[in-house]
């Protein structure tokens, strides 16, 4: 019997525009990163490049009742600084944050996490890097890389393009689940601070400051102390080990995650029908970053507040007998925090949370 053979001058799916060799390649490079965020649950079963990863949940004994948390998310348009930038191995580090920031809201331990990169060509040491940025992210919060997919999409994306994504889970008791439920008139909001810009409104970031001012990544900005590339690619501050070490020393009944629609709008999705939580302004004065694309777009205060998040990243809510003990915690662990606002009867108010006074100067 004779062997078919591909007519000379065929399609393949090289030809196509998918390297497979490439993402071989590009698996080998960051197996070693992926590596150093095991965790005890995760270790011999099976390894990068299977079609699952692997998480002992029999580890889990020490809860009774134990609840899974699970959020997705990504890092938004801040990748088109990165690649504009050619640096990879921060952008991990932001998409960890707004995932596994997520989980840790609740109350729960980060436990494992998956990633999704899509590029338009695959470079390997390109994709390598980001994993690294993955893999580094994963050791600050706590939490195991367990797998992730690279997918190459040529003609849909051009070959220095890239987009990412991920998937985490955590675990939290059930009696010990955070929330509205827990919060009561008199409690006390501590504020922490952000690296940042983080990872939200890039949209309008992008727009002001290189549409509407013209300006460059590389230019030297005196405010900023450093390029405008280095500020806009400042990773995002991973809070998962700090609100974690916060709840096993004292009494917490909420966390809020400041991302996307600002600090008043998450804050209130933690705060029960009755209350309302007012933050005070003048507690903090944002980071000259957010002064600079409210300058240079002359966007009004109320439009920066609903988009980024003011240079605070992570709120806690927790009765005032616990406010010294929380932020002597988050001292010692290298977080600037402070009591920002209080939880009062909701009254005629319409909103969970509002931001009164002027920022400190």
């Amino acid at each position: 019997m004779s062997q078919a053979h591909p007519a000379e001058g065929g399609a393949s799916y090289a030809g196509a525009g998918v390297d497979i060799e490439a993402g071989d390649r590009a698996v080998e490079l960051m197996k070693e990163w992926v590596k150093k965020t095991q965790r005890p649950e995760v270790a011999g079963l099976g390894g990068l490049g299977g079609f699952a990863g692997l998480f002992d949940a029999s580890a889990l004994k020490r809860y009774e009742r134990p609840l899974l948390a699970s959020a997705t998310d990504g890092v938004g348009t801040k990748v088109d600084i990165a690649r504009q930038m050619g640096v990879y191995d921060t952008i991990g580090h932001d998409l960890v944050a707004m995932v596994m920031d997520d989980i840790v809201v609740c109350g729960a331990e980060p436990l494992f996490m998956t990633d999704y990169i899509c590029v338009g060509k695959v470079h390997p040491e390109r994709v390598a890097g980001i994993v690294k940025g993955i893999a580094e992210g994963c050791v600050l919060a706590g939490t195991a890389l367990v797998g992730g997919e690279t997918a190459e999409h040529p003609g849909l994306l051009g070959p220095d393009d890239f987009d990412v994504a991920g998937a985490g889970t955590g675990v939290v008791e059930a009696d010990r689940l955070l929330g509205p439920d827990r919060i009561r008139e008199g409690d006390v909001v501590i504020a922490m601070a952000s690296s940042g810009l983080h990872s939200n409104g890039y949209s309008l970031v992008r727009h002001v400051l290189f549409d509407r001012a013209g300006m460059s990544l590389d230019a030297h900005v005196e405010e900023l102390g450093r390029t405008l590339g280095e500020e806009l690619l400042e990773p995002t501050r991973i809070y998962s080990l700090d609100c974690l070490a916060v709840t096993r020393t004292t009494e917490v009944h909420a966390f809020s995650h400041i991302t996307g629609g600002g600090l008043a709008a998450n804050l209130a999705r933690v705060i029960p029908d009755g209350l309302h939580a007012t933050v005070d302004r003048a507690t903090w004065t944002p980071g000259a970053v957010f002064d600079l694309v409210g300058t240079a777009g002359k966007v009004e205060r109320l439009e920066l507040e609903k988009t980024l998040n003011m240079g605070v990243g992570m709120m806690a809510v927790v009765p005032e007998t616990s406010v010294d003990v929380a932020l002597t915690t988050l001292a010692d662990r290298g977080v600037d925090a402070w009591v920002a606002g209080r939880i009062v009867a909701r009254g005629d108010r319409t909103t969970g949370a509002e931001l009164t006074g002027g920022y400190a100067r």
